[in-house]
């Protein structure tokens, strides 16, 4: 009689992270001088565009009283953050993996 009970959808996750991990284990590369530089240059960039992102947000919403347009205001700050964020991670990928940025 098999003591082996039914696997739990997450075992067999794991399990299959497992496998992936062990058939694409390479060892990560160091990165060079340049691509460190443009890391820091993109962060920065992101940092500016949060920072003046954030002025604008607030000097507009010390001035509106439409709870509507509060909301709008807020939604809108909320997906120039994550659309930042996300330019961000693609610029640095695309230097982690060496391919030319502009």
């Amino acid at each position: 009689m098999p003591t082996d009970a039914p696997k739990s959808a997450i075992e067999l996750v794991m399990e299959r992270l497992r496998k992936q991990d062990a058939t694409t284990s390479s060892e990560p590369t160091p990165l060079t001088e340049g691509q460190k530089l443009a890391i820091a240059a993109a962060r920065q960039h992101y940092e500016a565009n949060v920072a003046e992102a954030e002025i604008l947000y607030r000097s507009t919403l010390a001035v509106t009283l439409d709870r509507g347009a509060r909301q709008q205001l807020d939604a809108n700050h909320r997906r120039d953050l994550a659309r930042f964020a996300s330019a961000r991670d693609r610029k640095i990928a695309a230097v982690r993996q060496g391919e030319p940025t502009a």
